[in-house]
């Protein structure tokens, strides 16, 4: 056991406070008390910066230049690549494509995700079955999901085709027509996510407490106004992450478009193009990564503002637990007070 030294006050201390001197383990416990957070936390910071942030400024400086992969050097040139990106005809086409393939996947991959998620809540049979196989599209590589669906959807010996003409409504050009071609490449990202966000949901589900829906039952709410009124103010955290994890997704969206067809340009008529195929075309077909760099700085400011409306969105809709307006409040005020009740009656 260290023993704390005190040392005798000086003339200019008070003669009531003598001056406590710490020994070195004390100092090592304090430097260890307010360092070891920091410390804990450093490796996902220190692996962040090199193979996140990194990139990220070199990206950042090498859209001002005219680069030169190979030579590692280039010529500043300002704002000139973004200039040309922006002059360029085919993004716009890549832009609205994105966006178009963005809305057919994120909204409806939403609603079935808490479809999904508030059917496996329920009390039915073999409830861990049917929450893995929620999750099994997810496992399937994007490659093998992309050869499956492009099989599906081929335009004269597809399988959907098929059955299209079979119940007499006719085939439909999946690889001609940019709708059907964005709905084709949704079906894919739905095909993969649902069941991923379903899961997501389902957690924040089983973290509400039962006696609010048992109070709600008692007051004679139904299954629908207890999803309305219960559920959703209570996923709010959750449908935002959902929200914009699947717009960061789904506006970067690669690999599915890349393999709808078998040479992975977006279409003979920039069909299905989307920005980050178009990137890659820039970037690795005609070699200028200054203008590849400058048009992922461009798509990640469209994310961001995209993130921020729908953040904002998400908030308005889904508000918190009793912001809804005084009917809400008053009903979970009596769910509480009920769930209260039935604590004390089990005491």
């Amino acid at each position: 056991m260290t023993a704390t030294a005190i040392r005798p006050p000086s003339a200019d201390a008070p003669p009531d406070r003598p001056v406590r001197v710490l020994s070195f383990s004390q100092r090592l416990s304090r430097w260890d008390l307010r360092l070891s957070p920091y410390l804990y936390i450093s490796p996902f910071f220190v692996l962040f910066a090199i193979v996140g942030l990194f990139p990220i400024v070199y990206t950042g400086v090498i859209s001002f230049m005219d680069w030169d992969q190979v030579r590692r050097s280039g010529e500043f040139i300002g704002f000139g690549q973004y200039a040309w990106i922006l002059s360029q005809p085919k993004f716009w086409t890549a832009l609205g494509n994105t966006f178009s393939i963005f809305l057919l996947s994120s909204v409806p991959q939403l609603v079935l995700a808490l479809f999904i998620a508030a059917m496996l809540d329920r009390h039915i049979r073999a409830r861990t079955f049917w929450r893995m196989s929620a999750l099994l599209p997810y496992v399937v590589a994007p490659v093998a999901v992309g050869l499956i669906f492009n099989a599906l959807f081929a335009d004269k010996s597809g399988a959907i085709n098929g059955l299209l003409e079979a119940i007499g409504i006719g085939a439909i050009p999946w690889h001609v027509e940019p709708f059907w071609s964005h709905v084709a490449i949704a079906t894919m990202v739905n095909y993969r996510w649902t069941g991923y966000n379903a899961l997501i949901l389902l957690a924040a589900m089983q973290a509400i407490p039962r006696d609010y829906y048992e109070a709600a039952t008692v007051d004679g709410a139904g299954a629908f106004r207890q999803f309305w009124n219960i559920t959703l103010p209570s996923l709010r955290p959750t449908l935002i992450f959902v929200v914009i994890t699947s717009t960061i997704g789904g506006l970067q969206i690669f690999d599915e478009p890349r393999m709808f067809d078998q040479f992975g340009r977006g279409g003979s008529a920039q069909q299905w193009l989307t920005i980050t195929l178009y990137l890659y075309d820039v970037g690795w077909g005609d070699w200028n990564f200054g203008r590849a760099a400058a048009m992922a700085w461009i798509l990640f400011v469209i994310i961001l503002a995209i993130g921020l409306v729908n953040l904002l969105i998400t908030r308005s809709l889904v508000r918190d637990e009793g912001s809804r307006g005084g009917q809400l409040s008053r009903r979970e005020r009596r769910a509480r007070r009920r769930a209260l009740k039935r604590e004390e009656a089990r005491r």
